[in-house]
């Protein structure tokens, strides 16, 4: 572990007594404050927030880096809410715009995937009254008796609570109900900015912030895992990220049910809040290292290449990633209505693993709980010794 560089930093003078002292917190293994967190967002140098976050990270994975093999269904796009930052949904009074598949479209498109080796579905929509604790019982079901290997993460708490108020049956019922029907994670959306200051303004009418955290809570008390997300880069300041964060830790804390911490960059294409600049790849950087510093007791942080670009991603890997999310074909429209890198995202095994290993880090293609599928690290693909011709290089005086 690079120790001597964090012993570097504790010894620099260049930096403020402040910044030092969480140096050697990182170095000692003690968690960090809410004032100090916010401290790194205003004062922590791009290089001081890297060492920091790398050493974190290293001394968790080491050089390895996950993706998945998965695919999203997306039931509909049509939702009631009206989220100003969404680019995605439309409203019902335009449902000619939108989609809205039946079972039988869903199970369509999940019978495409049978002869390839995915192993996970990540079905996430809008909100919609016909969608309800039947229908996705029924869907859960039908998936695992089509395909028991599928491993079925579903659902935010926002659609989770509607549906569960609808039916008039408590958090406890419905995630049992849920995890009965086959039901085996959740994804971390719907979270945004918890601070009801900035979440009334942002997603006013669905889920609050303690809600959706109940929801989780009761997920893991079920022995389940799920993922934790936070839109950044809005109307939010440092603070609101970091209490965030800090109501994620404390969850955390109580049932270890987190998996992963994905910080989502807020997009400004197509939708309420398009006047509000996007933040910079720094900033991104600088949001991913933080996220890994203040969460010591979330083993895995993902970027999502779709949303910040191949390149960007790379550079996360030194910014406390360990995840860069899936091959994810062009089955999801969140990403691509928001005006994301990639309008197509699409990126097969071979692409992945090269994108990981570019940057010298370790690629291992897990499943959805984190157990090794296999380990990239040596494998030759079949093309790899094949002559290609001449080998282009780049220009380097532009």
């Amino acid at each position: 572990m690079h120790n001597s560089q964090l012993e570097v930093l504790i010894n620099d003078k260049g930096l403020s007594a402040p910044l030092r002292v969480i140096a050697q917190k990182v170095l000692a293994q003690e968690r960090i404050s809410i004032e100090e967190g916010v401290l790194l967002y205003e004062e922590g140098p791009l290089g001081y927030l890297a060492t920091l976050a790398n050493h974190i990270r290293e001394r968790k994975h080491g050089d390895r880096t996950y993706f998945n093999r998965n695919f999203h269904v997306e039931p509909t796009n049509v939702c009631l809410y009206t989220c100003t930052f969404c680019s995605y949904s439309r409203l019902i009074k335009k449902r000619e715009e939108g989609w809205e598949y039946s079972l039988d479209d869903i199970m369509d498109i999940i019978k495409k995937y049978d002869d390839q080796p995915v192993t996970e579905v990540h079905i996430v929509g809008g909100v919609l009254p016909q969608y309800d604790v039947a229908f996705y019982s029924e869907l859960f079901q039908q998936i695992r008796a089509h395909r028991p290997d599928l491993h079925i993460k579903a659902l935010t708490p926002v659609e989770y609570h509607y549906i569960f108020k609808k039916a008039k049956m408590s958090y406890e019922e419905g995630m049992k109900a849920m995890k009965e029907a086959g039901l085996q994670s959740m994804p971390g959306g719907g979270a945004e900015i918890f601070h009801p200051e900035i979440r009334d303004q942002i997603a006013g009418g669905k889920c609050s912030g303690e809600e959706w955290l109940r929801i989780h809570e009761v997920w893991h008390e079920l022995g389940c895992r799920s993922n934790a997300t936070m839109l950044y880069g809005h109307i939010e300041s440092y603070y609101h990220r970091v209490h965030h964060m800090d109501l994620l830790r404390n969850l955390q804390d109580k049932t270890g049910g987190f998996q992963t911490f994905i910080p989502l960059k807020f997009r400004n294409k197509g939708n309420q809040m398009s006047h509000v600049s996007e933040s910079t790849i720094i900033e991104d950087l600088k949001n991913y290292a933080i996220g890994r510093i203040y969460l010591d007791n979330f083993e895995h942080i993902k970027a999502y290449w779709p949303m910040i670009s191949r390149e960007t991603a790379q550079m996360s890997l030194a910014y406390g990633v360990d995840d860069i999310d899936g091959t994810i074909d062009d089955t999801t429209k969140i990403y691509t209505m928001a005006g994301s890198e990639e309008q197509t995202p699409a990126m097969s095994t071979k692409d992945l693993v090269k994108l990981i290993r570019q940057v010298e880090r370790h690629p291992i293609e897990r499943d959805t709980l984190y157990n090794t599928v296999m380990d990239f690290k040596d494998h030759v693909f079949e093309d790899d010794n094949q002559y290609k011709g001449y080998l282009s290089l780049p220009v380097l005086n532009k």
